[in-house]
């Protein structure tokens, strides 16, 4: 496996190809054999990072139409930046050179609905609900989605404000951070903006 890892715009090109391929239903299917399990063994480069919700409906692999150890992929509801998601987003980006990574919201996101509905939800949920609060409070629309393409946003500066390695890899210009929304009826994924930070 090379050491050089794909540029963030050859990695955007690619996730955005794989993402057609999906809403086509023309997957490819590639890398998910034995013999790319093989190739794995000795290592991973994964070539863009995907912070999405647990949600079961929206699976990065698929959506991206990826085999194995092409993404690193960091699951947790309503795609916060928390100390454990963003730990792991550092190790891919020091430790694998990945150049990308990509905030992914989806439609009708139960974490943001909860956010918005307010009330108690008992310590642990509160807690990640916290997270949610200052896309609640930025959005001046208060619908589900478009909180969830705020939360979207804000997150991907949120893990650069909290980051010395992610913020150093943006400011060099290597790194790229792109909020994205994922539209469960579609398959579609929009990018939100083409960079959250210059």
């Amino acid at each position: 496996m090379s050491n050089k890892n794909l540029s963030w715009s050859e990695a955007l090109d690619r996730i955005k190809s794989g993402n057609n391929n999906f809403v086509a239903d023309q997957l490819d299917g590639k890398l998910q054999n034995s013999s790319r399990r093989d190739d794995l063994v000795s290592g991973q480069n994964p070539y863009a990072i995907i912070l999405s919700c647990a949600d079961s409906r929206v699976v990065p692999e698929l959506a991206f139409d990826t085999g194995l150890g092409e993404l690193f992929v960091i699951r947790v509801a309503g795609n916060v930046a928390n100390t454990s998601s963003i730990a792991s987003i550092e190790y891919a980006v020091a430790h694998l050179g990945v150049n990308l990574i990509v905030v992914l919201g989806h439609q009708s996101c139960g974490a943001v609905t909860a956010a918005l509905a307010g009330g108690d939800n008992g310590y642990n949920l509160n807690h990640l609900l916290a997270h949610v609060e200052p896309a609640k409070a930025a959005s001046e629309d208060k619908s589900v989605n478009a909180v969830v393409k705020k939360n979207a946003e804000l997150t991907g500066q949120h893990l650069a404000d909290r980051s010395s390695i992610i913020s150093d890899a943006v400011n060099s210009g290597s790194l790229k951070i792109l909020p994205a929304y994922y539209n469960l009826d579609s398959g579609k994924v929009d990018f939100l903006k083409e960079e959250v930070l210059a």
